[in-house]
């Protein structure tokens, strides 16, 4: 399989399908802590509210484990894969799990470092940058045609 670089496009678009699958996870989990919580009583109603007062602290946490771990593993996360993305280390190997967990990290608390795709002549943003890695689009594999057996000219 050949690899070209990603564009700011397809690698915005599986930014967001992964922030939402982590938002709507988390959100989840609260809700649920916070529905116990009303039936439980005061003291772990108060444990709910410290809880969704801490979510938009704890989400970041949340999205850069979450990365860490699948580029880590499989070199993408649900998101990459549905766009047919990876994240590649130096020379087009795979990603280490210190270059993953600096890059997640990054991309969860510094954001807007990602602009710097839209300059970048190879679509690099400031965290790829740093932890010398790259998104690159997989090629599809190309298909052959099959023969029909019974079909004549």
């Amino acid at each position: 399989m050949t690899a070209r670089g990603a564009g700011p496009v397809s690698r915005s678009l599986a930014y967001v399908l992964d922030a939402l699958v982590v938002a709507v996870a988390a959100t989840a989990c609260v809700a649920a802590l916070g529905l116990v919580a009303s039936v439980v009583g005061t003291g772990a109603r108060d444990l709910a509210r410290a809880v969704t007062a801490a979510y938009l602290v704890v989400l970041p946490g949340l999205f850069a484990f979450y990365n860490t771990v699948f580029w880590g593993l499989a070199g993408r996360t649900p998101g990459m894969a549905v766009l047919g993305l990876r994240v590649v280390g130096a020379g087009g190997g795979r990603v280490r799990w210190l270059p993953a967990l600096i890059r997640a990290l990054l991309l969860a608390y510094f954001p807007i470092g990602a602009a710097w795709m839209v300059v970048d002549r190879r679509h690099r943003a400031i965290h790829d940058l740093l932890t010398r890695t790259a998104v690159v689009r997989l090629a599809a594999p190309v298909r052959t045609q099959t023969m029909q057996i019974g079909r004549t000219l």
